[in-house]
């Protein structure tokens, strides 16, 4: 059995029934009383953020979890479908199951989460830096790059990302997929 002494950033735990990934943990000690450990949870088959907090060698039940490469193939009616990488089995997702879905493309690898106990996907995670060409944006000013100043672009999976005005149509960006934010223009 693990206990508090365990936790560990990105480590998955059923808690209540549902499963939850920690983002954020930390240690309180004071003279009097025992230790405390809390933690901010995100959850992992479901959408909510918590925080807990358990008194020092706690039991905890961490979950086993394999991420395995997939491929993005399509989007329909029954969701994402990704195919795996090695074994060439597919799979379907729903959108909400998967970090930045509006930032794939066919082709793309993704990280899918599986839970070894019940061997059924639980999640998946875009790269945490992609690549994307700008569709569409308005001209920008030229010279005015010390207030940084934005303006929004459409990019080549249809998502709306705000970048320099310096940026222009046809260029190919860098974003982090986790915040949704221009990092760089790339060279082709």
């Amino acid at each position: 059995m693990a206990t508090t002494s365990d936790i560990s950033r990105g480590l998955i735990i059923k808690l209540d029934g549902s499963l939850y990934s920690i983002v954020e943990f930390g240690e309180n000690k004071t003279a009097r009383a025992a230790a405390k450990v809390w933690a901010k949870l995100k959850g992992v088959d479901n959408k909510r953020s918590i925080e807990k907090t358990w008194n020092s060698g706690e039991t905890i039940f961490p979950v086993r979890v394999e991420k395995k490469s997939f491929q993005f193939l399509y989007k329909d009616d029954s969701g994402f479908n990704l195919m795996n990488s090695e074994t060439y089995e597919q799979i379907s997702l729903a959108e909400e199951m998967i970090d930045a879905p509006q930032f794939l493309k066919e082709g793309a690898d993704v990280l899918v989460y599986i839970n070894t106990e019940t061997e059924q996907p639980i999640g998946a995670e875009l790269p945490e830096k992609i690549v994307v060409r700008i569709t569409y944006c308005e001209p920008g000013l030229r010279g005015d790059t010390a207030t940084r100043a934005t303006k929004p672009a459409t990019v080549d999976t249809g998502a709306t990302v705000n970048v320099p005005l310096f940026v222009e149509d046809g260029e190919l960006i860098r974003i982090n997929t986790k915040t949704g934010d221009y990092v760089e223009r790339v060279k082709e």
